[in-house]
């Protein structure tokens, strides 16, 4: 095996999510959120649409990002589904995190590519962010939750009605080193066509 893939090969076994309350606080310098996003930028994407979009809230932006959404989803959920422990786990959940980046597919730059294509080349550039956060020993969370998946948060974000938002990126750094698992081997998972 190359060095390269080797490398390669330890620094996607070794990725692991990292819960935001897991971090310790410690800012990460913004040139190093910049080369990040750098390498994100060069996912696969078909016809050169270059889909993929960040919003970058920074450690003097990201309480109120916090506080906006948790706003968001007490003005926008059913008395009857609200959750007091929900509004205060959205309102907090930036508190250790050094950066929130809100990653998102612009829709409508080639209307021959089906937004699904859209969607799988901006997810490649969420996993080249992710896997070079690693890569650096920066804690990564990509999260779905709260109203991320609402109308009324692409509102909020200023974003047109067909580009689909793909989740919040919670980075920091942390103490703590979780082991990964697997829950099927990949062979389970493979069906050979010979």
């Amino acid at each position: 095996m190359s060095n390269k893939l080797e490398i390669l090969s330890e620094i996607i076994a070794n990725r692991r999510t990292t819960k935001p309350q897991l971090m310790n606080g410690k800012l990460i310098e913004e040139k190093t959120i910049l080369k990040l996003l750098e390498l994100a930028n060069w996912a696969p994407t078909h016809a050169n649409t270059e889909p993929w979009r960040f919003i970058v809230y920074t450690p003097e932006t990201k309480t109120k990002f916090c506080k906006a959404h948790a706003a968001l989803y007490k003005l926008h959920t059913d008395k009857d589904k609200f959750l007091l422990a929900t509004f205060q786990k959205l309102e907090q959940m930036g508190n250790l995190a050094s950066h929130i980046i809100i990653a998102y597919a612009k829709s409508g730059s080639n209307i021959k590519i089906p937004i699904v294509e859209e969607v799988a080349a901006t997810s490649a550039a969420i996993q080249n962010f992710i896997l070079a956060a690693e890569a650096l020993n920066i804690a990564t969370y990509w999260g779905t939750g709260g109203m991320i998946h609402q109308p009324v948060f692409k509102s909020f974000l200023n974003l047109n009605t067909d580009d689909v938002v793909l989740g919040t990126i919670y980075l920091g750094y942390t103490n703590e080193k979780k082991e990964g698992k697997r829950i099927t081997t990949i062979h389970e998972k493979i069906n050979w066509v010979r």
